[in-house]
């Protein structure tokens, strides 16, 4: 059934601009993140479906492993350099930089490094539902993960 123009006030209930000087800053567990902040979520705007923040990592900084329940995150890397591992043991890894995208589905552990030792890595995260959903996992990771190229299932590779 549409829903007619005139019985929704656009105003309240249209676009919404959340200025970056004013995120909810949260502090998460692993001591080199340097912090976590939400822009769009249920109690700051509303959203019901997605939930999306940032995070910045400091020099050689790493989350603490990790998974998300049942929700599809994206990662954007804006600036710094990341690597990423997981698996049961963390024994896959890959590397992304700035605008370079990272897609985790849900439940796969994993841990976000800053592979930089002289600047912070910084990105956009985005969450298919509005929780904040963060499991911590006690995994003791393989010492050398095996490196995994992205390969387009789409388009064809150079």
């Amino acid at each position: 059934m549409p829903i007619l123009a005139e019985a929704i006030h656009w105003k309240i209930h249209g676009a919404k601009v959340v200025p970056g000087d004013q995120l909810d800053i949260k502090t998460c567990g692993a001591p080199s993140v340097e912090r976590t902040a939400a822009a769009i979520n249920l109690p700051r705007v509303g959203a019901q479906k997605i939930w999306a923040g940032t995070v910045t990592i400091g020099p050689n900084g790493k989350t603490d492993p990790h998974h998300h329940g049942g929700l599809e995150c994206v990662i954007y890397i804006v600036r710094g350099r990341a690597r990423i591992r997981w698996g049961e043991k963390l024994e896959y890894s890959a590397e992304a930089g700035p605008g370079d995208f990272i897609f985790v589905p849900p439940y796969v552990p994993h841990q976000e490094i800053n592979v930089a030792s002289d600047q912070p890595l910084e990105c956009v995260l985005v969450r298919s539902d509005h929780e904040e959903v963060a499991v911590s996992l006690d995994i003791e990771p393989v010492e050398r993960p095996e490196t995994v190229r992205w390969g387009d299932p789409i388009l064809r590779q150079p």
